[in-house]
């Protein structure tokens, strides 16, 4: 992982990338949505501050756990403007985070313990499908699947 020397305040697009481990493409995303800033030179060059690489850092972490851009960038906004997010702030954010997850967690239990029945059922009927339609909500309304588009009776099937 190249080294970028103390005396540099500032880094170009290629050597955050490099240091980061993040292509050039998610850091102009993540600019682009508000997660990271740059400055511009006199000749457009973009040149990011030095605590863009613990922002960056603290992106991808957020986003290997399954928290949303927008999620993220809502908690970089509380943090003054160039201040790397601290432990501190990782433990804060995170902790705020951790019921979602949580929930996230059991949503993906059930469906986990649920997808032998679905393989079961082989039609994955909205009216008996605990994965496409959990405690048959659709049911009450009207019997069949939802995933299909309701024809017209004058319309012909295809095969």
């Amino acid at each position: 992982m190249p080294q970028i020397p103390e005396k540099i305040h500032e880094l170009t697009v290629g050597q955050l990338s490099a240091r980061s481990g993040a292509a050039v493409s998610a850091l102009h995303f993540y600019e682009a949505k508000g997660l990271i800033g740059s400055r511009r030179t006199a000749g457009n060059q973009r040149r990011y501050g030095r605590d863009a690489l613990r922002r960056v850092a603290f992106i991808r972490a957020a986003q290997r756990v399954g928290i949303p851009l927008a999620t993220i960038r809502d908690a970089l906004s509380e943090l003054p403007e160039e201040r790397t997010p601290t432990r501190e702030d990782w433990s804060r954010l995170s902790a705020a985070w951790r019921a979602e997850l949580d929930d996230r967690i059991k949503q993906l239990g059930r469906l986990r313990d649920h997808l032998s029945d679905c393989i079961g059922c082989g039609c994955l009927s909205l009216e008996t499908c605990v994965l496409s339609n959990p405690d048959d909500a659709f049911g009450a309304r009207m019997a069949g699947s939802r995933l299909l588009p309701l024809r017209r009776p004058d319309q012909e099937e295809t095969p």
